[in-house]
């Protein structure tokens, strides 16, 4: 009795160390990534969040974040408040980076610790970044908000002390512009993980936040969101909706709406929040909003634009459509794009052209010129467009370049049309490579996804005098696709143009207004001087007819509820001067105009922060532990956001979790060896090496070698990729069943679609343990292997 309880015990303990050897090997993966132990070539990348070992320290010190809005009219006005507490016993300093709107106007910051309120003063970037250091040191509380995109912030809070609860409130306000009768109030909860192929030692300090950990997928945030709508519209309103989140919706009266989020959704911080409404009648809410300040004053001109016309002759068009196949729309986010494809595709004209870019690490082009949209070309596209399945890195720069370097086809309308997530880290690149090419064509943008980088997208449209279009789900797919198409056949209005008689108006935003597409209103910002008398005209061309629109000045909301005016304007300025444009830095006269704008009319931009300081001394030995405040993964977006790049798994403390050997068997070995694998091998020919993240003891005997010799002699260089000289690393894992069959393959870190595709299809098709043997022993149940393939040319 006392042998069979051992022999139980000792396959226990087997089962238990078997078990805890894959999770290691899983960990290999994530954690190591790079190769290299020497950390200087580290790209700057999103990591997957791994709990530290200080139970001291509370390395979730974010406890919720909820929002108050106020609409009234066509103004949103939001308070965010979080709330940190530190329930460890250790002092520490929480990092946490979040989204808000790009058109938000952020004025105003408090932090809250106990009894003391300190209202936060907004000051030159370096500066105030300088004085949070400083208070940090010296063991003060503090509260550093710092922009880092126009729609990504960074809150530092520092010296938390044990069972400390500090809030930090801000405030913005932004416009509400509607959009065939629509309006959208749409409040981003979360910052998605942003592919770089920057050197983490080198990136500049406003994209080191990209560098920040995530949950995996499908977990839920660690904190608590809440959201409040109080809605005056000022006008009755009809049919409000939020598709998003499950809302309870209150009407108090014809004009008043109340909503908030139900009971048992305080986990649901993981995309985008969108209320959406109408006012009676579709009517749009147009007019004249002034303001009188002290020593200036401002206008917002919201004029409703002519119903759309049908166009009498349509030109031939070439669309070329460019598609993120990377890591981070794996699953759901791919689906929607190869669903709204086939639509664009499917319903194109039998006179039109169109070409297909795919990219992640690399772009796949599918013909070298643009085809006719017959049903033929039309049905190898979406073949081609199908058999992907979303891994490796976001290259968008070079797909975009391939993109450009087509030869356009002569006397055709040409549109470049992109999908993606946007979770890309340069954005002002990509907007400068439009703008510089936008004789070539026009861009139209879509976002794909529950929390996509609106930045991206909206500033691609802007660049490329497009229309940016966001589809959170399948079910609203088919209607962009619409409405795309409806966009690109008839304009609502072009030739604008508009002047001011009789009304003495300086510094407005913008300068031009580019043709519009969709039904919504012409907007103006700027400054009057005098008596508000006069009249704004607008000109432009309606299909084939001369449009006219007159509003009289004397007819305007003259009045002190407007002043949120101030801070509107000089957002659209900001945004005019600097959102959309590449400038390093090195522009001074531009940086030093945005600093004073935001000095001036107490604003967040990239070069003016919040800080707030506590008078009192509570850290004495100023000695803190930073912890970065880990995000959720987006609803519907996977691992391979973060494992499809150049991820690494690292401790919450920032040391690297798991440093894994990696053991090479190629061709030429006779034994197993330790390597260092790199990208530098310039061998004339493709070559693959083999790599397994797996101890060599897993699997013993021949089969393993078998499966390693048909993967290297079954894989071929894809023509397409040859001309293109790409070369990396490939790391995937598979399920093999109990009968030796490979299922459940899954790209953890792709280097290209093609040369992916090739890989699961050897993979698929692949012979291997027949019957399932593990260490000459019949496997019983499956199991995983993990493995890394480098690709050399």
């Amino acid at each position: 009795m006392k042998n069979l309880i051992n022999l139980i015990r000792n396959n226990r303990i087997r089962q238990i160390f078997s078990l805890l050897f894959l999770s290691l090997n899983m960990m290999s993966i994530e954690a190591c990534a790079q190769s290299s132990e020497n950390n200087s070539d580290k790209t700057l990348s999103p990591y997957f969040f791994v709990q530290g070992d200080d139970s001291q320290t509370d390395q979730l010190p974010l406890k919720s974040t909820k929002a108050e809005v106020n609409i009234a009219g066509i103004i949103a006005d939001v308070m965010v408040t979080q709330e940190y507490k530190n329930e460890g016993k250790k002092p520490i300093e929480a990092i946490y980076v979040f989204p808000a709107s790009t058109r938000a106007a952020v004025y105003k910051m408090t932090m809250t610790i106990g009894e003391r309120i300190i209202k936060a003063v907004i000051k030159e970037r370096n500066q105030a970044r300088q004085d949070y250091e400083d208070a940090k040191q010296q063991g003060k509380s503090a509260s550093l908000l710092e922009q880092q995109r126009p729609n990504v912030f960074q809150m530092n809070v520092a010296n938390i002390m044990p069972g400390d609860l500090i809030k930090v409130e801000m405030c913005y306000t932004e416009l509400l512009i509607p959009e065939n009768g629509v309006y959208e109030f749409v409040y981003p909860t979360v910052v998605g993980p942003r592919y770089s192929n920057q050197s983490a030692a080198t990136a500049p300090e406003n994209d080191k936040w990209v560098a920040n950990p995530y949950t995996k997928e499908g977990e839920k945030p660690m904190y608590t969101f809440d959201i409040k709508i109080n809605l005056n519209a000022g006008m009755p309103v009809k049919d409000v909706r939020c598709a998003s989140h499950d809302m309870d919706i209150q009407y108090n009266g014809t004009e008043k709406v109340v909503a908030t989020l139900k009971p048992g959704n305080e986990f649901e911080g993981n995309r985008d929040l969108i209320l959406q409404y109408r006012l009676k009648g579709d009517a749009i809410q147009s007019g004249l909003l002034l303001y009188k300040g002290t020593d200036e004053n401002f206008f917002l001109a919201m004029m409703q634009p002519p119903k759309r016309v049908t166009a009498d002759i349509i030109p031939p068009r070439e669309y070329v459509f460019i598609v993120d196949v990377s890591g981070s729309m794996n699953g759901f986010p791919l689906d929607i794009s190869k669903k709204v494809l086939r639509d664009l595709i499917g319903k194109l004209k039998p006179t039109d052209r169109f070409n297909v870019i795919l990219f992640a690490g690399a772009s796949n082009l599918m013909a070298e010129q643009s085809l006719p949209a017959n049903q033929e070309n039309i049905g190898k596209a979406i073949s081609f467009i199908d058999a992907q399945q979303g891994g490796g890195g976001t290259e968008l720069l070079p797909a975009l370049q391939k993109a450009l370097s087509l030869k356009g086809t002569e006397n055709y309308a040409r549109t470049f049309v992109i999908l993606t997530d946007g979770y890309v880290n340069i954005e002002k690149d990509a907007f400068d490579l439009v703008r510089k090419n936008l004789g070539k064509a026009n861009f139209f943008a879509f976002g794909i996804g529950s929390s996509v980088n609106r930045f991206l997208i909206e500033g691609l449209a802007h660049a490329g005098a497009g229309e940016p279009f966001v589809v959170e789900n399948p079910d609203n797919a088919e209607t962009m696709a619409q409405r795309f198409r409806t966009y690109i056949e008839s304009p609502v209005l072009t030739n604008i143009s508009i002047n001011y008689p009789g009304f003495e108006v300086y510094d407005v935003e913008p300068l031009s207004v580019p043709d519009l597409f969709a039904e919504r209103p012409v907007i103006v910002y700027g400054k009057w001087k005098g008596n508000p008398t006069g009249e704004i005209v607008i000109t432009g061309k309606r299909g084939n007819k001369d449009y006219l629109n007159e509003m009289k000045i004397s007819s305007s909301d003259l009045s002190d509820k407007n002043s949120a005016l101030r801070y509107l304007w000089a957002r659209k300025r900001i945004q005019m001067l600097d959102d959309y444009t590449k400038t390093d830095g090195n522009d001074k006269k531009l940086s030093d105009e945005i600093t004073n704008l935001g000095l001036k009319y107490n604003l967040l931009t990239a070069y003016t922060s919040f800080i707030a300081i506590d008078s009192e001394v509570r850290n004495q030995t100023g000695q803190s532990t930073t912890v970065k405040q880990p995000l959720p993964l987006p609803q519907g977006v996977s691992n391979y956001a973060v494992g499809g790049g150049n991820a690494t798994a690292y401790k919450s403390m920032g040391a690297p979790s798991y440093n894994a050997k990696r053991m090479v068997r190629s061709e030429s070995l006779a034994t197993d060896e330790e390597v260092k694998i790199d990208n530098k091998d310039t061998s004339p020919e493709p070559e693959l090496v083999f790599v397994t993240l797996a101890d060599p003891a897993t699997f013993q005997g021949a089969d393993i070698n078998k499966f390693r010799q048909y993967v290297l002699n079954q894989f071929k260089y894809p023509e397409s990729l040859k001309k293109s000289n790409i070369a990396g690393r490939l790391i995937l894992q598979f399920v093999v069943d109990t009968k030796g069959k490979v299922t459940d393959i899954k790209i953890l870190r792709g280097l290209d679609p093609a040369i992916d595709n090739e890989i699961i299809r050897i993979l698929k098709n692949s012979p291997l343990w027949t019957p399932g043997k593990q260490a000459g022993k019949p496997v019983k149940q499956k199991f995983v292997l993990p493995i890394e393939i480098k690709i050399a040319k």
